[in-house]
């Protein structure tokens, strides 16, 4: 019981360590203003490069991945089709597609799909 109360001990006392360290040497000494500037051939910026971007374009942007990736997973049941009877593919189908269209007409209802301007 001591070994393994000792070993934890151990364990602990490295994780601080190195935990410790880390701070330590990841810490910025300066701020720069050349290396905080965004890099044009040794020009001056003509604008900011921390333009303001649309959360809306985003939020579309991930709803079309979220339903890109599903109709990644629909694409297998072509060969479910083929393994199994009718009836579990219709079932399996209507299933994951009315999954779909709830979670389409959900982001519908918030206004997600309307661009503002």
């Amino acid at each position: 019981m001591h070994a393994v109360f000792n070993m934890a001990l151990i364990i602990l006392v490295i994780t601080a360590i190195l935990l410790a360290l880390a701070a330590i040497l990841g810490m910025k000494t300066f701020s720069d203003r050349e290396k905080n500037s965004p890099f044009e051939c040794g020009f001056d910026p003509k604008s900011s490069a921390r333009s303001p971007f649309s959360l809306q374009f985003f939020l579309i942007a991930t709803i079309f991945l979220v339903f890109d990736v599903e109709i990644t997973l629909i694409l297998p049941l072509a060969i479910i089709m083929t393994k199994t009877n009718l009836i579990n593919f219709f079932m399996i189908s209507v299933i994951f597609i009315t999954v779909l269209l709830l979670g389409l007409y959900h982001e519908w209802k918030q206004g997600a799909l309307t661009w503002a301007h």
